[in-house]
């Protein structure tokens, strides 16, 4: 009897760009399964933010994200708020090395080193700047496309304004900005607006 060879492997499936939750409503299809995400895709993401402090965070939340799921982040931010004094810039710039210690042996968050130092090094970066954080993240927002994106497969991972921004930030002397880590600032800050045809959150 002749063996017959098992299909091809077709690969990883495809994400759906957009999914209707049981709630009826039509998202992206990242976030079509975990509550916070929704959450987090109707209420933050691709809306314009030009809070400072708020910014500071998002800034140092991305950071801490490398290598990481945003999930990981956003179900932790809570604990983050309370181990980083709400982002406060001037409260985080003044942590001693005693601070990190302290970060280092909370669970609640993302225990790195790296990442702890550079969040109040970044904050001693944005004190001393000498210009708005916000004003200087917005200056490198892109143009407007012309029309809004029509599969997840279109989103970017990086573009020239988000590398240009981790340019003139390490130049500055932040810490843990890549570009793709920047593009993912813009994207969860509204200097872009990456929500799919479809979405309710779409551009029109």
């Amino acid at each position: 009897m002749t063996a017959v060879a098992p299909p091809p492997d077709p690969g990883p499936v495809p994400r759906p760009s957009v999914v209707v939750g049981d709630d009826g409503v039509a998202r992206c299809g990242w976030a079509a399964n975990d509550a916070e995400y929704r959450r987090y895709h109707d209420e933050e993401w691709g809306r314009p933010l030009r809070d400072e402090q708020r910014l500071f965070e998002k800034l140092c939340l991305e950071g801490f994200q490398a290598g990481l799921s945003w999930i990981t982040i956003l179900r932790r931010r809570p604990a983050f708020r309370a181990a980083f004094a709400g982002f406060d810039v001037d409260a985080v710039a003044a942590f001693t090395e005693a601070d990190v210690e302290r970060l280092l042996n909370d669970e609640r968050i993302i225990r790195h080193r790296g990442k702890i130092t550079a969040t109040i090094d970044n904050a001693r970066t944005t004190q001393a700047l000498g210009e708005s954080l916000a004003e200087l993240i917005w200056s490198f927002a892109p143009e407007p496309r012309p029309a809004p994106l029509t599969d997840l497969a279109e989103v970017p991972a990086i573009t020239p304004e988000s590398t240009a921004l981790s340019k003139a930030l390490r130049a500055r002397g932040y810490r843990f900005v890549g570009p793709t880590t920047m593009y993912a600032l813009m994207q969860s800050s509204g200097l872009v607006n990456d929500h799919v045809v479809g979405c309710h959150r779409a551009p029109v």
